[in-house]
């Protein structure tokens, strides 16, 4: 069990009691705050919303950019036992509008700049839900929902020292991670699960008068367990609004950070960069990249650092760790042994061990009650799905060998994952069976050079259409995030399908992914 000092907030309110005027928070381009402000800061935030009547158990949106605000507005809902569901900032359109009516939240935290994406579906959505703007700087719109102006809010607020704060079984935050065969789903999140990702650090990462440096956003779970695990080591958390390959290490060496998380696809950029005499020359000492890059040897040597690698999902927090001994370069590590006791099996369809150098699902649980997820919100059908026989599926191929070291295959849901994004291809193809001309579709993921997966469309045009890809780019753009916007697409005549179920067979697909009827936005250099 979670001790309850080391639950984030009360963890704040020692810190800001011992030393309020220390080193808590820094944004690159933008203020500092101290342990004392912070705490003030989300303790006003939750005065705030009680005010406007958000009690324990409610959901309240944060859409926000990974500025300061979103860190307090986090912790001010989670200070009053509420459940705070971040909003990716690519989201718009039929996906913002799914997140904040599953969400079931009457309370919608919204930036300035992200008013005109609201009201693309404002009309679509209850007209009870409340629309706070922590940072407006001019006349708000008139929406279907009322809208109050934050700042002036905050400033009546009382702070809501007077209550007790959350325990470590509480949900820190609800985390829509994607779907598979459907919409995305929300996974509640417990401060203790969120604690447990502090499991895969090395020791040491970050000596006294340095940093943490992080460059994931606040509706990723990396991003709030990279606050967490800076505040637990005592140490400041140094951050960037989203990542940047030419200002990376000239952070680093600005604000003395010393440790820090890459996806593949960032090292793979940043070693793409021409190199500098000075490369090696920072004060990092190791990342935690995950999957792990190819040339991995030659990114420890360029800037001189340590690599250590490991897997986790949002729904079960880390389960395998290599530490700096890294056993090889594919790897994600070894089972973590000590609480809160995790347990794992690759599985076959009937949840039978195939055994060492075979190929399964992963299936897990743990000892210690409140780290894997208890289900999805909203979806008794889908966690019941998840957790079958006692044991969380995480719908993600494996294999292991007679060493113990366990190495990602592939996912055996249809999702994709691009530049650290989970993507959902049904929700791709969701969008894409909009477009007048589609029939329907496939999205699958396609090996990118820059590790993980690039999104390629399959549309079958309707009788008598004719599909131009670079005129269905410009219908999909203002509808999804950019990060989801397809790279190839192939126009065919139509899908391969299962025989029983008529489901596409989507391995055929991927069988032969890029072939010469493909067309690569890149390539025909097109800019949306």
């Amino acid at each position: 069990m979670l001790a309850h000092e080391l639950v984030l907030p009360h963890l704040l309110r020692a810190r800001a009691d011992a030393a309020p005027d220390g080193d808590c928070i820094q944004d690159v381009e933008g203020p500092r705050l101290s342990p004392g402000e912070v705490v003030d800061g989300f303790l006003r935030r939750a005065g705030m919303l009680r005010a406007l009547g958000v009690q324990a158990g409610d959901t309240v949106i944060d859409f926000l950019p990974n500025k300061l605000e979103s860190y307090l507005s986090w912790l001010g809902v989670a200070w009053l036992r509420a459940i705070e569901v971040p909003v990716n900032t690519a989201y718009r359109g039929a996906m913002l509008q799914y997140l904040i009516e599953n969400s079931g939240a009457r309370v919608a935290i919204v930036s300035e700049v992200f008013l005109d994406r609201l009201a693309e579906v404002s009309a679509k959505l209850d007209p009870g839900i409340v629309v706070v703007v922590p940072d407006a700087t001019r006349p708000l719109p008139e929406l279907a929902q009322r809208v109050l102006d934050g700042r002036e809010l905050l400033a009546a607020a009382e702070p809501a020292s007077d209550l007790d704060g959350p325990a470590y079984h509480d949900v820190s935050s609800m985390i829509y991670t994607s779907g598979t065969t459907g919409p995305s789903k929300g996974v509640p999140v417990t401060w203790a699960s969120l604690y447990e990702i502090m499991g895969i650090l090395p020791d040491d990462i970050v000596p006294e008068g340095f940093s943490y440096y992080s460059i994931y956003s606040g509706f990723h779970i990396a991003g709030k367990a990279a606050f967490y695990a800076s505040q637990v080591l005592g140490r400041r958390l140094v951050f960037r609004e989203v990542f940047s390959v030419t200002r990376y290490w000239d952070d680093v060496r600005e604000f003395r950070c010393s440790f820090g998380g890459l996806v593949a696809s960032m090292a793979s950029l940043l070693m793409a960069q021409p190199e500098r005499p000075d490369d090696a020359d920072n004060p990092m000492i190791g990342v935690i990249m995950a999957p792990l890059i190819p040339d991995l040897d030659a990114f420890q040597r360029r800037f001189g650092v340590k690599v250590c690698s490991a897997f986790g999902m949002t729904e079960i927090a880390y389960v395998f760790r290599t530490g700096w001994d890294l056993p090889n370069d594919t790897s994600c590590g070894r089972l973590r042994t000590g609480p809160p006791g995790y347990q794992v099996k690759v599985v076959n369809e009937l949840d039978e061990d195939v055994g060492p150098g075979n190929v399964g699902e992963l299936i897990v649980r743990t000892e210690d009650p409140w780290i894997i997820t208890s289900g999805y919100f909203g979806m008794p059908e889908k966690s019941a799905e998840a957790w079958r026989n006692g044991w969380f599926h995480t719908g993600d191929g494996f294999r292991y060998d007679t060493d113990g070291c366990f190495y990602f295959v592939d996912r055996i849901k249809d999702a994709i994952r691009r530049r650290g994004e989970n993507i959902s291809s049904f929700e791709v193809e969701s969008l894409v069976n909009e477009y007048p001309d589609v029939l329907e579709s496939a999205a699958i993921g396609v090996p990118s050079e820059h590790g993980e997966d690039e999104v390629k469309v399959i549309v079958v045009p309707r009788e008598g259409a004719e599909i131009d890809p670079r005129r269905m780019l410009d219908f999909l753009a203002p509808r999804m995030p950019r990060f989801m916007l397809p790279r190839y697409v192939e126009v065919a005549s139509d899908l391969p399908k299962t025989e029983a179920t008529h489901r596409t067979r989507k391995h055929a697909l991927r069988d032969s992914a890029l072939n010469e009827r493909t067309w690569d936005r890149e390539q025909g250099r097109y800019l949306s």
